[in-house]
């Protein structure tokens, strides 16, 4: 089993707190392991309902992680294009054993250009902006490609994170930490999916997303652009 990973949630104002809190809840049960919360500026970071986190490192502090993970969120729209940002995770990325993501967080990671020509998971709303990013989309919940493990929208995290320790310490270990936070899903609805919901519940949940659909489809073209223009 391995000891003393470290691992470094990428966050940034807006993110949606479940997308790391519940990736976080399962890497901490990881014997030694070390999880820190970093952003650009450090210091507070509020989520994209108002839940504050504090105690925040600076990303540029940290040396290096075993593990990365970045969550999704309605921040991603600034996130995309900041370059700050971008620079750090591409830093951390190039050299972590495992590179990981939840919901939105994918299309940062294609956006620092960790993902080119790979197979990605996404919030189904916004998966085939993988596309524009060089990334390929993919409708799993959870997807590896090489070292990299991303997820699909924000409970998809937990599996994400279930899958990774599986491979750092083992089924048997990982089965454990499924036991001990009693991880077994039974929603009361069958709407989880696009393909399962009724179509008038796909129709409104799409409607309260498209809010923000403009605005993030043009900070993804932008990034796409930046990406495009950056020297090999």
């Amino acid at each position: 089993m391995s000891s003393g990973l470290s691992v470094v949630f990428a966050l940034y104002p807006g993110i949606t707190q479940l997308d790391f809190t519940g990736p976080y809840e399962v890497f901490a049960r990881v014997p030694h392991a070390r999880c820190l919360l970093a952003s650009v500026e450090g210091g507070r970071i509020a989520a994209d309902e108002g839940m504050v986190f504090d105690g925040v490192r600076r990303l540029e502090s940290i040396a290096g992680c075993d593990l990365l993970c970045v969550p999704g969120g309605f921040g991603t729209i600034v996130a995309l294009e900041d370059q700050r940002y971008l620079a750090e995770l591409r830093r951390l990325g190039q050299s972590a054993r495992y590179v990981t993501s939840v919901c939105t967080g994918s299309l940062l990671l294609a956006a620092a250009g960790l993902l080119t020509g790979r197979r990605a998971a996404c919030h189904w709303a916004w998966r085939d902006a993988l596309l524009e990013l060089g990334a390929i989309p993919d409708e799993g919940r959870v997807v590896r490609e090489g070292n990299v493990f991303t997820g699909g929208g924000v409970t998809a995290g937990i599996d994400m994170a279930l899958t990774v320790v599986a491979e750092i310490a083992g089924k048997d270990y990982a089965e454990s930490v499924q036991l001990a936070i009693e991880y077994a899903p039974a929603p009361p609805f069958d709407s989880g999916r696009p393909e399962r919901a009724r179509p008038e519940i796909v129709a409104a949940a799409s409607k309260r997303l498209d809010a923000v659909r403009a605005d993030l489809d043009a900070a993804v073209r932008r990034a796409a652009e930046a990406l495009r223009a950056a020297p090999a």
